[in-house]
């Protein structure tokens, strides 16, 4: 047994399923653990191949199985019938549980959130994502060392014949791997403050710019229209996570208007709090934000779970209260358009759209455009001929009607934004006056 948790991956294996619903919390937590459809897409992912599924309701969870130990038994027989080599649960166990599980079912025993981080392991390109998915794996593995070392009791003590003289290797080894994990966890906890520091500063660096967040369900196609929309080159697959990393570019709307576009990691429901917490900075793009575009998968047949998961994450970033657009991509690839008919009775302001095919893009840059105004206003601004600032803010941001000089002085008429006057204010503060 000790063998079956030498490795935390998930290789090309044959998975079983497992989704325990405790009666009484679904409709409290919105979870469907009946249908695992969520899971089985990120099991594949992950590269495993899903060869059964085992649905239970639980009145409580058991401390020592979650399940108990009955249903741990029937599971066992699954495992032998379709010689599957690792059981997944959608649920989180604890070290204990996962441990008592292999006993009985005696192949390897994963939860939810160590499979989302296998998955983010394998995605990972950059320095940082990878930086940020070592750090949540370990913090995940720490608080666990205790149970996954228990094999050495019984190798280097815990029994009888063994004395006292034996069962401190066990200790000692244990205590070593701690250190070297919390050695580990700071020095990562570090180097990532450093990167965040340098982010941050990029952030303030586009102050007066007009961000656009492209923001969804992992593979909902955000990658996709960030590439249609711009040449950002963003590495685009179909599969979950294939984007850890942001990408920020300039977005040319009408008129000249320049936004920023930044693309972000995709969500799903009941993402490890490791993996928040480790990429908060790469969310940073969705926080300091002035505009989301919550790009849907209309052809998912999980399309309102989806949505229901991605709400849950803004809030839980406090990014629930920005301003959105609703993009329904993918119309191209659905088999009925009643879905697409339904939401957009829900969402009235959406925009039915296909990155793939290129529908509807321009009705997207139309609608940001109409945001990045915010509603126009006539303005006359008077400034020192020396202001370099002042003039070419306006010349990308404004719509200009006339520019004269008058000894040292520019006088410009133009028509702005009114969500760019702030940007205006800051290095023209006195010279502003309103027509």
């Amino acid at each position: 047994m000790e063998d079956i948790r030498e490795k935390l991956e998930v290789r090309k294996e044959r998975a079983i399923l497992v989704g325990a619903t405790l009666m009484g919390r679904l409709a409290k937590d919105g979870r469907k653990n009946d249908n695992l459809a969520e899971l089985a897409s990120l099991v594949e992912s992950a590269g495993a191949e899903v060869v059964d599924r085992f649905i239970q309701k639980v009145y409580k969870i058991k401390a020592a199985t979650y399940i108990g130990s009955g249903k741990a038994k029937m599971l066992w027989d699954r495992v032998e019938r379709f010689n599957a080599d690792v059981v997944i649960f959608d649920n989180d166990l604890s070290p204990g549980q996962i441990r008592e599980l292999e006993k009985i079912i005696e192949v390897r025993v994963i939860d939810r959130s160590e499979l989302i981080l296998d998955i983010f392991a394998t995605r990972a390109r950059t320095r940082q994502a990878k930086l940020q998915v070592e750090l949540a794996q370990l913090e995940y593995t720490y608080p666990r060392l205790t149970r996954m070392w228990s094999h050495l009791d019984r190798v280097a003590g815990g029994s009888a014949s063994g004395g006292v003289g034996t069962r401190g290797t066990g200790e000692k080894q244990l205590e070593i791997d701690k250190r070297l994990v919390q050695k580990r966890i700071s020095e990562l906890k570090r180097e990532l403050n450093t990167i965040d520091k340098r982010k941050l500063r990029e952030i303030q660096g586009r102050k007066g710019l007009y961000k656009v967040s492209l923001v969804g369900y992992t593979n909902a196609g955000k990658s996709t229209l960030m590439n249609a929309m711009t040449d950002a080159g963003v590495f685009v697959q179909d599969r979950l996570f294939a984007t850890l990393d942001t990408r920020t570019k300039k977005w040319q709307l009408e008129g000249g208007a320049e936004v920023l576009l930044s693309d972000t990691v995709g969500f799903v429901s009941h993402l490890p709090h490791q993996l928040v917490e480790s990429f908060k900075a790469t969310l940073e793009e969705a926080v300091n934000a002035d505009l989301l575009l919550h790009v849907i998968d209309v052809s998912s047949s999980e399309v309102f779970e989806q949505i229901a998961s991605v709400e849950k994450v803004l809030k839980e970033i406090d990014c629930d209260d920005k301003e959105m657009l609703i993009l329904l991509n993918k119309s191209d690839a659905v088999s009925s358009m009643s879905a697409v008919e339904l939401l957009q009775t829900i969402y009235p302001d959406s925009i039915c759209v296909s990155a793939k095919t290129g529908l509807n893009l321009g009705k997207i840059a139309d609608a940001v455009f109409d945001k990045y105004k915010g509603g126009d206003v006539d303005i006359t601004v008077r400034c020192h001929a020396g202001e370099g600032k002042v003039v070419s803010f306006l010349r990308a941001h404004a719509e200009i009607k006339s520019e004269e000089y008058e000894e040292s002085e520019v006088i410009i008429k133009a028509r702005i934004g009114k969500s760019q006057l702030p940007g205006l204010r800051k290095i023209c503060p006195d010279g502003i006056e309103m027509r």
